[in-house]
């Protein structure tokens, strides 16, 4: 909701309130307070770091200092006509400008100051064949952090999603995400103007006339009216567990299957609709296909060393070495069709045993027995007995795999290219991804669609400031992250846009409210 009142009684007062605590979210409190201006963090729920702490913390920024470091020779030029090339004009073309033109200017901004530091991490483009695609790609990450610089800040800190759902010990060294969010953390410790909250729920948006003044936060049941002389960032996540929201805009999958936090519930996203905002892309996710464990979850799933995907005629219906999106797309597209039910299966031979050849899940996997006694794990002496297990033709299912038998002993996939593009290969030393099933016995894994969060949000103008349904911007209120509506529009150009992207409307934000 919004509330709209001429005189309100102010529980608190600061230059920016920040909604969330993501990559993006602190990167715009960071770039907020080093300007001068006085910050108050509102993150939901008890841990700092959204999303991003939960993520390998990639960041794709085109011609950035760390990539010159170790001497890439990319030009903007061939960065923008590759992204234009796979994006299209599914978003205008100044808000994916503002995009390309700043990320390497943030890094620059970042690492004047010490506590940043960012290394190269090769990851391919994940549109290949597109103009100007990169092989080694665009993508940089920050340098791993030893946890005692943060002190007691690492108790804050939103742990790897195998510690927070699977129970592991956290890591010795903090890498990724996690490195991310800790170096955020400390360069904003540094700034007195900061103050952090945790348990600081935003649900309404506070105007005067046509202007965001302020927001209101529940904190434990306290409802706290918090005035923002600059304005208020929404950067607070995405609607992915929310299962009502998705319901509501038609987003395929299912909350439980989501990779984000349990408080990416949109209540922020809601409250700026309720004063007003336009929105876009609400149907779209970040997808991927994702293996499915006993307890019904299906988990961000990637680097695949094996394996075929089949639909219910057990026919093969996608290059299985696709980067993630374009596979979760094509499911949803092939579930659209009816042409795949959940769960889809993985059919994969005995080479690495009985365990799917996946070497990411997200969620560690458990005990074999446990995947076997839910019906999601079968093996057979054959073909046909695994078919007659799983529901599918058995006629079929050999003569599918006998097909793609014979493209692994030619190297080339004349039904879906897999691995004619860079990305293909990257998970299996450059050579060919295409592994034959022939050594019995044969397996069959169950898969479903997951996702990294929800990629429909805010429609906001190349200063991230949120626009209502006539295009104007509503002053005081701006969006970055999966709070906004993806500058990526349907597709996923290359790894580390999600963070990316959210890191560089979040800076632009802080800015402009510098600016006003």
């Amino acid at each position: 909701m919004a509330t709209d009142e001429t005189a309100n009684r102010w529980d608190d007062e600061c230059d920016v309130l920040v909604i969330g605590s993501g990559g993006g979210a602190l990167t715009g409190a960071y770039t907020a307070a080093r300007e001068g201006l006085s910050v108050i963090v509102a993150e939901a729920t008890d841990k700092f770091g959204g999303t991003t702490a939960y993520s390998g913390g990639g960041l794709w920024f085109p011609g950035n200092a760390a990539l010159r470091r170790a001497g890439d020779q990319d030009t903007p030029a061939d960065a923008k006509t590759y992204f234009h090339a796979v994006v299209g004009d599914r978003t205008p073309r100044e808000l994916q400008d503002a995009f390309l033109d700043n990320g390497r200017r943030l890094v620059d901004y970042l690492e004047a100051d010490d506590d940043f530091e960012f290394m190269v991490y090769p990851w391919p483009d994940y549109f290949g064949s597109a103009p100007k695609a990169s092989a080694t790609g665009r993508h940089i990450m920050p340098s791993p952090l030893e946890p005692e610089r943060l002190g007691a800040l690492r108790d804050s800190l939103r742990p790897p999603l195998d510690v927070d759902r699977a129970g592991n010990p956290l890591p010795e060294l903090l890498i990724g995400g996690q490195a991310l969010i800790g170096r955020l953390l400390l360069a904003l410790s540094k700034q007195d103007a900061v103050r952090m909250r945790r348990g600081a729920v935003c649900d309404e948006l506070v105007r005067e006339g046509d202007v965001v003044v302020g927001a209101v936060v529940d904190e434990g049941g306290r409802r706290r009216r918090i005035r923002a002389r600059r304005g208020v960032l929404i950067a607070a996540g995405g609607f992915e567990r929310n299962q009502s929201m998705r319901t509501e805009h038609q987003v395929p999958g299912s909350s439980r299957d989501a990779m984000g936090p349990s408080g990416n519930l949109g209540k922020a996203i809601q409250a700026g609709i309720d004063a007003g905002a336009d929105t876009d892309l609400m149907s779209e996710a970040w997808w991927s296909p994702g293996i499915t464990h006993p307890d019904g979850t299906s988990t961000f799933s990637l680097w695949f060393t094996g394996g075929i995907f089949v639909d219910d005629n057990a026919e093969r219906f996608v290059n299985e070495s696709w980067p993630y999106d374009r596979i979760g797309r094509v499911v949803i597209d092939r579930i659209g069709d009816g042409s795949v039910t959940l769960p889809f299966w993985m059919i994969y031979d005995d080479r690495e045993g009985a365990r799917p050849p996946v070497r990411s899940t997200s969620v560690p996997m458990g005990e074999t027995e446990d995947y076997v006694d839910a019906g999601l794990w079968f093996s057979a002496d054959t073909l046909e007995e695994l078919a007659e297990q799983i529901g599918v033709p058995a006629e079929n299912l050999a003569r599918t795999v006998a097909r793609f038998n014979a493209f692994a002993a030619t190297g080339t996939d004349d039904d879906f290219h897999r691995g004619a593009e860079p990305y293909d290969r990257a998970f299996a030393g450059d050579g060919s991804p295409l592994v034959p099933i022939e050594k019995g016995p044969f397996h069959a894994a169950a898969f479903g669609i997951s996702d990294l969060g929800t990629k429909g949000g805010l429609r906001t103008d190349a200063q991230a400031r949120v626009l209502d349904a006539s295009g104007s911007a509503i002053p005081g209120l701006y969006a970055a992250g999966n709070s906004m509506a993806a500058v990526s529009g349907t597709v996923y150009p290359g790894g580390g846009n999600p963070i990316g992207s959210c890191m560089v409307f979040s800076h632009l934000a802080a800015l402009d409210m510098v600016a006003r």
